[in-house]
């Protein structure tokens, strides 16, 4: 009997166990959408309660300065390119000429670019103001002030202030500084000429020209295409680092992966449809929550720089010493032609080498140390190497061209600040902007100071 019962509650328990096991399959899978919407919904109430609606509807899964910085790359028709990722901020338009070029009028909360595609505030006259100094800042993503917090922390916008308080002072205390005539007498000529120089009493424009991504070749191109035609007083290039990462086989920086994306069309629709997918699954305040609260990307140390191609920057860097040479004698190459043009319009041209982290070795700050540690322990060494070519190459180009050529070195520009002064290999924070807009001014203030008239002595009446 006693068996009995047990055979019986076990085949009780067994279609208890049938009837749960057979739920329809359309059922399930039916909930799945549900359950998502559910969260979705959870999701968003709660971003709006934290206040963070506003933020969450830029968030792209990293850090919102760095989205604002990402280029975003538009065809001629100033449509996104499909297959390629359109999360940036920063619109650039194809060009035949220079590769691509900043599309005007557009701004975020961090950057502005004017109506010409400089990254100014105001728009520059094509004619230029009689009393108006023109300094043009051209470069790639360091000169142009990536993950700078706006427009007035970039180097050439502090360099135009520094100008421009100089002479303001100069007007208001006259008294300190180099008078226009010197005195005849021996001990007030000592006494003046102890006294600093003036410089040149104008309004001082720096037009920051640069764009993110553009190595030598896009900026000489640039230079004869756009900057020449708004007669420019001086010429300040800083650059390098652009022209080590940029294969020896491409003239100079383009939209990555376009030839790609033309020669292949079936590759080309399988990359655009990836892309639209990873849009939506993006645009889920239930993966930005994920992302924001859980993963913390916005904490993380993203180095980028522009064009983002997707390899590591140490595979970047030239892997063997024939490349090597192949990519400086470009830079080389470009930089002389840069020269001959700025000579013969007679600009004076200032050729500076970027920053780089590496300059810091003993000054580095814990987060400068996790970057540092990013790239790798043969980044260090393979930097070095191609800095030291890129500097063989300036001094090249100076010793040929004497005459209307200043060169500077500002790799180690920001060696004694003791702040963090970058915030991935190559972009500087405000601090590190204006440690580099200190040495500019040194620099230039030289060749603006005005000299004293020596003392003349006034003729005698006639009779």
């Amino acid at each position: 009997m006693f068996r009995t019962s047990r055979k019986t509650y076990r085949s009780g328990f067994s279609s208890y166990q049938k009837k749960k096991k057979s739920l329809p399959r359309w059922l399930i899978l039916g909930s799945i959408p549900l359950i998502l919407i559910g969260l979705e919904l959870i999701a968003r109430l709660g971003v709006g309660i934290a206040g963070k609606t506003a933020e969450f509807a830029s968030y792209e899964g990293e850090p919102l300065n760095v989205t604002a910085y990402r280029l975003r790359y538009l065809d001629r028709a100033n449509q996104p390119y499909d297959g390629l990722p359109d999360r940036g901020r920063l619109k650039v338009k194809r060009s035949s000429l220079m590769g691509y070029k900043l599309v005007g009028n557009q701004q975020s909360n961090v950057w502005r670019i004017n109506e010409q595609g400089f990254r100014t505030e105001q728009a520059i006259a094509p004619t230029k103001p009689k009393d108006e100094v023109r300094i043009f800042v051209l470069g790639g993503s360091t000169a142009f002030g990536q993950m700078s917090s706006s427009n007035q922390t970039t180097f050439a916008n502090q360099l135009e202030t520094r100008f421009n308080q100089q002479v303001a002072t100069q007007k208001t205390n006259s008294a300190k500084f180099r008078p226009d005539v010197l005195p005849y007498y021996a001990d007030e000529l000592s006494k003046a000429m102890a006294l600093p120089p003036r410089i040149r009493e104008s309004r001082y424009r720096v037009i920051n020209a640069a764009v993110p991504g553009y190595a030598s070749s896009n900026e000489l191109a640039q230079l004869t295409q756009q900057i020449l035609a708004y007669k420019p007083d001086y010429v300040v290039i800083v650059d390098g680092y652009a022209d080590l990462l940029l294969p020896s086989t491409q003239e100079g920086a383009d939209i990555p992966g376009i030839e790609g994306m033309l020669e292949n069309a079936s590759g080309h629709f399988t990359a655009a449809l990836s892309e639209q997918l990873k849009y939506w699954f993006n645009q889920s305040y239930l993966i930005k929550s994920i992302q924001y609260w859980l993963l913390h990307p916005q904490d993380a140390l993203t180095p980028m720089i522009p064009p983002d191609t997707g390899v590591a920057i140490s595979q970047r860097l030239p892997a063997d010493t024939d490349e090597l040479n192949r990519r400086v004698s470009r830079y080389r190459n470009n930089l002389e032609q840069i020269v001959r043009l700025t000579t013969s319009a007679k600009i004076p041209l200032i050729v500076a080498l970027q920053p780089e982290i590496t300059s810091r070795t003993n000054t580095l700050t814990s987060r400068e140390k996790q970057i540092l540690n990013q790239l790798g322990s043969s980044y260090p060494q393979q930097v070095k190497t191609g800095y030291d070519q890129l500097q063989q190459s300036i001094a090249q180009v100076k010793q040929a061209s004497p005459q209307g050529v200043t060169t500077l070195n500002l790799y180690d520009a920001t060696a004694a600040l003791k702040d963090d002064a970058f915030h991935d290999p190559i972009h500087l924070t405000d601090k590190g902007n204006a440690a580099i807009a200190n040495k500019l001014y040194e620099s230039m203030a030289n060749s603006l100071t005005v000299q004293p008239k020596p003392f003349a002595q006034p003729e005698p009446p006639a009779r």
